[in-house]
């Protein structure tokens, strides 16, 4: 790990216009002085030199940058035979001052940028663990996922999503757990947990929607509050049985998935009967019912949470992921999740309020072989 926060320390350098400044400031003040009355001064530009090194550059060129500067204003006094006035004594001391200050600032933003460095990597660690990105292929099928931080250099939030290989066929759930910070985080870790336990050991995807309300409640025991009696998480379980061309859908308060045919058609998975997210069921108990749609080979599955669907642009209006990706070919789930990221970006203009998990998984066409990431997204013939 020590290697890699140097890394990501030396990856966040300054860009080098900023880094030349220091020199381009000494060079100004030897300019400024020889070229101006005796009873100017450019002792500011000299100090500001390292001062302005310390946060951009390393501890050893901020000392050089110090060095310079001294030794700048010593030869000028020197040029202007002015080296044995108290005036010399004055500005040199200044500067040794300034350049002893300046590297105990570097030495402070150094440290600073280790620790949110180590942060960095233990959050991309905990991501990692607690929301591993599923390989490309399980069961025959091309699996991607994404999952897209509304802040910056955030890794992990309420989102999730999870792949699994099951005697059953190929499960998966995409999910928005209710709330920020490490308590929907710790809440995401257990409804995956309970996911892949669920998913290898219930005959159906109903049963696997059972056990994650359980260990919801189990979760909701354990908090306080709000999040006691308001806990909930949207989600989506799925299921492809092997062999069928078909995918089973359990909805709980979720957005609806869609099926990206290899036509360019667009189809939304709208569930049969409404049901609430999970960690609701204290409000009522009804029977979750699996919804069957078609998944032709060529087709594509898409499940995301509402940071697609709720992301707005200046005007107020709503992402429409069938409108934007409908009549668009995908060379595979790769290109499909990479060009929905960039068609969000684009229509909130950069930015977002709200976290996105994607997930796609691809039916290979029948016949066909498999094209590698090398397509981008074209329009698909209107004809």
């Amino acid at each position: 790990m020590g290697q890699e926060l140097r890394n990501q320390v030396g990856s966040r350098r300054a860009p080098w216009p900023v880094r030349g400044l220091p020199a381009l400031m000494i060079a100004g003040g030897v300019v400024f002085d020889l070229l101006t009355p005796a009873q100017f001064t450019a002792v500011p530009l000299f100090a500001a030199a390292p001062l302005i090194a310390a946060p951009v550059v390393s501890w050893v060129t901020t000392l050089l940058t110090g060095i310079a500067a001294v030794i700048a204003v010593s030869g000028l006094h020197v040029v202007n035979r002015t080296a044995g006035q108290i005036t010399a004594l004055t500005e040199t001391t200044t500067l040794l001052t300034v350049a002893a200050l300046a590297l105990l600032i570097n030495r402070v933003v150094r440290r600073s940028g280790e620790k949110l460095a180590s942060a960095r990597v233990i959050a991309e660690t905990a991501q990692r663990a607690v929301l591993p990105e599923p390989v490309e292929r399980i069961g025959g099928l091309r699996i991607a996922a994404r999952y897209e931080a509304a802040q910056a250099d955030a890794f992990i939030g309420g989102d999730l999503f999870a792949v699994q290989d099951t005697p059953h066929g190929v499960r998966l759930v995409v999910g928005d757990v209710r709330g920020k910070g490490l308590g929907a985080v710790g809440t995401v870790a257990v409804i995956i947990g309970a996911f892949r336990e669920a998913a290898e050991q219930e005959s159906s995807l109903q049963g696997v929607a059972q056990r994650l309300e359980r260990a919801l409640r189990r979760e909701g025991i354990r908090r306080e509050g709000l999040d006691r009696v308001e806990g909930f998480t949207t989600a989506v379980l799925g299921e492809i049985p092997r062999g069928g061309a078909l995918v089973r859908l359990v909805n709980r308060g979720h957005p609806d998935p869609l099926v990206l045919r290899a036509d360019g058609g667009v189809d939304m998975l709208e569930p049969s009967e409404a049901a609430l997210p999970l960690g609701m069921g204290e409000l009522g108990t009804w029977p979750d019912r699996a919804d069957e749609y078609p998944l032709p080979d060529g087709a594509t599955l898409l499940l995301y949470t509402d940071g697609v669907t709720e992301a707005r642009d200046d005007r107020g209006v709503f992402y429409d992921p069938v409108e934007g990706l409908g009549g668009r070919l995908f060379s595979g789930p790769d290109e499909l999740l990479d060009a929905l990221i960039d068609d969000v970006r684009r229509h909130t203009g950069g930015g977002s309020n709200d976290d996105m998990a994607l997930l796609a998984v691809g039916r290979p066409a029948a016949g066909r072989p498999e094209r590698r990431r090398t397509v981008a997204a074209v329009p698909a013939d209107p004809s």
